[in-house]
């Protein structure tokens, strides 16, 4: 399995922050990414404006020195989402420890990977629309760049056959396509297996195009049963392709699913099949990173519960935090809080306090927040946490909350803040959306 190099992060740390971005300090002179770091700022120490979006250093390089362990020993390569962070720093550490690609949902994200050096990126996305797959094939014109993309039907193929008489890639360099199975009621996917392969047969036979594999997106599954039977498809339609002989001998035969959800059904389901010539099975989790305290919580548990994969010491847990202040305390059982909306996601679950902290009390670090602190709503800029009549928060005192899937709480924030454990700021993380 062929590695990717790591990424130009010296020039990323070279480019200018605005003094103006969401988390830096009030009135900040101009500075570059890489400067924060030296600043000497502290959480605690009330240097930062809150709302601030923080990612643990120690808990962040463990969860990937965790899933870099987990898919070497059960025989799975990764290619983690981006679109999760959208920040080349984290896509480096993720290649350091040992990603295949790149994993990204749109062209936008894709130029983001190529400008920063990523050298494999899979498009899980159909491109659509002349100027999103002339893009393909331009980037394609770099010889040293691998970009895979997936088809569902026949429409979307003939886009991409146009574009390769259009835009001929260079002998050896092919948009490498990956099928997509998919299932009623699903999102994109080939919705039968009889639908995939005769794609697949169209695919081989096109000049420009080369059929690498197959692969599905199983998370929005309500049940690791359910996904079982999408992976399994994928593997089928693998193993009846190398039958009649559709992929090409010096190519690499991809097998591939999501996996933040699900990825030991993805691993287990994939590792039991054999086939007649090696296979690389993709994983494209993104979320394990920094992980959550809710949705991606709760699967991480089924997951230690029930799986037969080999599984590292430790585990993964939640990197990312969001902080705000009490801002008013205007009745016995509620607090509003200097956060909302435009700060953290929320599609998965509200926000949860996890932690709080009084500046100037003596405080040695943030204590856990007591039994009966919910978030109830959320506004553009306000939380509404119901509290206990004997809530110990009072104006003026920093909250940290737990967020679930991390994607939506990344994508509010241009720059995020990287803290030890001692909530002091190691560097920032510039992000691209």
């Amino acid at each position: 399995m062929a590695m990717i190099p790591r990424l130009d992060i010296a020039a990323l740390e070279e480019q200018p922050l605005d003094p103006l971005t969401k988390g830096l300090p009030f009135g900040s002179p101009p500075m570059r990414v890489g400067d924060v770091g030296g600043r000497g700022w502290s959480l605690l120490d009330g240097d930062i404006p809150l709302p601030a979006a923080i990612v643990r250093q120690e808990i962040l390089q463990a969860n990937s020195a965790w899933m870099r362990d987990f898919t070497t020993a059960n025989g799975l390569a990764l290619a983690p989402h981006g679109k999760t962070t959208m920040s080349p720093q984290l896509f480096d550490l993720q290649i350091a420890d040992g990603a295949w690609a790149i994993t990204v949902a749109t062209i936008q994200q894709m130029e983001v990977c190529r400008s920063f050096g990523v050298k494999r990126v899979l498009l899980a996305n159909q491109p659509v629309g002349r100027p999103a797959v002339d893009a393909c094939f331009r980037a394609l014109r770099d010889e040293t760049f691998e970009l895979y993309c997936l088809a569902d039907g026949v429409a979307g193929l003939a886009l991409l056959a146009d574009a390769a008489r259009r835009n001929p890639p260079p002998a050896g360099n092919p948009l490498r396509i990956l099928v997509e199975a998919g299932f009623p009621g699903g999102r994109t996917g080939a919705r039968t297996r009889q639908e995939a392969l005769a794609l697949a047969r169209s695919i081989a036979a096109m000049p420009g195009l080369q059929l690498a594999g197959f692969e599905c997106f199983e998370g929005v599954l309500p049940t690791p049963q359910a996904a079982d039977g999408l992976i399994d498809d994928v593997a089928e339609l693998a193993r009846r392709a190398l039958d009649e002989g559709m992929i090409a001998a010096e190519a690499p035969v991809i097998i591939s699913a999501g996996g933040s959800a699900f990825f030991d059904r993805v691993g287990e389901r994939f590792g039991r099949v054999s086939f007649s010539r090696p296979i690389l099975r993709v994983l494209r989790s993104g979320c394990y990173l920094t992980h959550d305290t809710m949705s991606y919580a709760r699967a991480f548990r089924r997951i230690l519960a029930e799986t037969t994969l080999v599984l590292p010491a430790g585990g993964l847990e939640p990197a990312l935090e969001v902080w705000a202040f009490v801002q008013s305390r205007p009745e016995a059982t509620r607090a509003m809080l200097t956060m909302g909306k435009r700060d953290v996601g929320f599609d998965a679950g509200l926000p949860q306090p996890q932690r709080w902290y009084r500046p100037g009390s003596g405080m040695d670090a943030p204590q856990p927040i007591p039994d009966g602190h919910e978030t109830v709503a959320l506004n553009d800029q306000h939380c509404h946490l119901a509290t206990p009549q004997d809530s110990p928060l009072a104006f003026g005192d920093m909250v940290g909350f737990g967020i679930g899937h991390p994607c939506t709480t990344f994508d509010k924030w241009s720059m995020l803040l990287v803290v030890d454990e001692g909530y002091r700021v190691t560097k920032a993380l510039k992000t691209y959306f």
